[in-house]
């Protein structure tokens, strides 16, 4: 059973303290530039690659040209809302470790989105998405681990996407290599990209696997490019959101905790207390069902399967503050959207996006 705990703070949220550690990554932020402006209109979901669209997109507000460019003539990432350089924009997941002895991470900070998703013994990982900064970031991603069932509904919103991963449960073999052969994904695991990845002498194993990204890539030539997943970017809801300066969650075996930075305008996080190199500008703790699947790990453990098609409620914390909100993904093929209680869109701040899949 997973929980949470909200911490209110009672300071006002430009006065804000800094959390106790800041991390700068070293991917370029352009919060200042996007600024916070005015809002334009937004309906609904809408199919687009690579940039934003005439509903305003991924971007719902600031300096959208309205055509999914910035009024600079930059592009605007759908997963961040940031700008980006012109040209393709190839999606890469990597399913990464967060065991005690997987830390540090490495590229966990220059992901556009991160999962974090409940693996058996109550433990977790990660999946990072990331899209805005490749080929030329980051240099490796790692430690990087096993796939599982509940992958591929989560990575089906993103089109054909390439997908980093270290092994799988001979069971799911067959699934993995079914969905390869629709086009659904595109596998770039060890035994298939072998020069795309090598060991670290200074990790113990299974912990030492890192990922070269811009080989990954290459390696996968028709993966599709970043495309509307339901996100939205603009101004904060006008009220609703409660002033907050540390959001938890805690699955069975393991932590999370988020910390306003209200000098850098970014989440801290921390896994089971200790820092992360990670700064994300919103959090979303989606409330899923998550199930037993039919699969085991080599203790016996059954995987979980978190379900993340249907609907339910989530927590969105950005600016300091936590909303309410509802999300709504109808099916394997669609994004999610994300709206308040109300039913307008739920619009995130612009940068580096967590989702924590809780279970409900």
């Amino acid at each position: 059973m997973t929980h949470i705990r909200r911490d209110r703070a009672t300071y006002a949220q430009a006065g804000a303290p800094a959390a106790t550690r800041s991390v700068t990554g070293k991917r370029s932020r352009t919060r200042a530039a996007l600024g916070v402006v005015a809002m334009v209109g937004v309906t609904g979901l809408a199919g687009l690659a690579g940039c934003t669209d005439d509903d305003g997109g991924g971007y719902d507000g600031g300096t959208d040209g309205g055509d999914g460019s910035d009024a600079r003539g930059g592009e605007l990432s759908p997963f961040t809302g940031e700008e980006t350089d012109p040209g393709d924009e190839p999606v890469l997941a990597v399913k990464i470790d967060n065991a005690p002895a997987a830390r540090p991470q490495t590229g966990l900070d220059e992901a556009d989105i991160v999962y974090v998703e409940p693996v058996e013994g109550g433990m977790s990982r990660f999946l990072a998405v990331y899209s805005s900064e490749l080929p030329d970031d980051p240099d490796e991603i790692g430690p990087v681990r096993s796939g599982r069932e509940s992958d591929l509904e989560l990575l089906e919103q993103f089109d054909d996407p390439a997908f980093a991963y270290s092994g799988i449960n001979s069971r799911l073999t067959p699934v993995y290599e079914e969905a390869a052969r629709g086009g659904e994904l595109h596998l770039v695991p060890p035994a298939t990209v072998p020069e795309g990845y090598e060991r670290n002498d200074e990790r113990d194993a299974p912990y030492n696997l890192y990922a070269d990204p811009a080989t990954l890539v290459e390696a996968a030539p028709d993966a599709s490019d970043a495309s509307d997943i339901g996100f939205r970017f603009g101004e904060a809801p006008d009220s609703g959101g409660e002033r907050t300066r540390q959001f938890e969650v805690s699955y069975p075996a393991a932590h999370f905790g988020f910390t306003w930075n209200g000098d850098d305008e970014h989440w801290n996080v921390s896994l089971d207390g200790d820092p992360a190199e990670a700064e994300p500008a919103t959090v979303i703790v989606q409330q899923v069902p998550v199930r037993d699947s039919s699969l085991h790990d080599v203790l016996g453990s059954a995987s979980p399967y978190a379900e993340t098609v249907g609907s339910g409620s989530a927590t969105v914390l950005r600016d300091g503050r936590a909303y309410d909100a509802e999300w709504s993904r109808p099916s394997q093929d669609d994004g999610t959207e994300f709206t308040t209680p109300d039913g307008e869109p739920l619009r995130f701040d612009t940068g580096p996006v967590w989702v924590v899949l809780q279970a409900r």
